[in-house]
């Protein structure tokens, strides 16, 4: 019985660890103000208005904006998903009761997950290489 309690905790405490930069990606994207800069632009406001200083982005700007926001999504419903798939892979590891088959499909189904995580985040560090590159800015 202890040990199954010492199993719940460590699934509990690596899913935690796990979901914690998979919401990383959230709060960078909470911070974009491409909603405010299209916001003012589509708006019909007069002249001394607040959005007046804000400057039309480029058509490039636009296409990396919007791919941008494309992966950030994507890798939030990834990150999600594999997360779900990690506590599910625990609980089977849990309740397979020692049957070597239900173990291992268990194992894989985490290994999986965890993969596919480091896929997700691996294509966001290739994605914003790309984008960077492709503006030649250095930033």
């Amino acid at each position: 019985m202890i040990k199954k309690i010492k199993l719940i905790v460590a699934g509990i405490v690596a899913t935690a660890l796990i979901a914690t930069p998979v919401l990383a990606p959230a709060v960078v994207f909470a911070d974009d103000t491409t909603v405010q800069n299209g916001l003012c632009q589509g708006a019909n406001l007069q002249v001394g208005s607040s959005c007046e200083s804000i400057n039309p982005t480029t058509t490039n700007e636009k296409v990396n904006s919007t791919i941008t926001w494309v992966i950030n999504l994507f890798s939030i419903i990834v990150g999600v998903a594999a997360v779900i798939m990690i506590i599910i892979g625990g609980l089977r590891y849990v309740i397979s009761g020692g049957d070597s088959g239900n173990v291992s499909s268990a194992k894989n189904t985490i290994l999986y997950a965890i993969i596919g995580l480091v896929i997700v985040a691996l294509a966001q560090f290739v994605v914003k290489f790309v984008l960077t590159k492709l503006n030649g800015s250095g930033q």
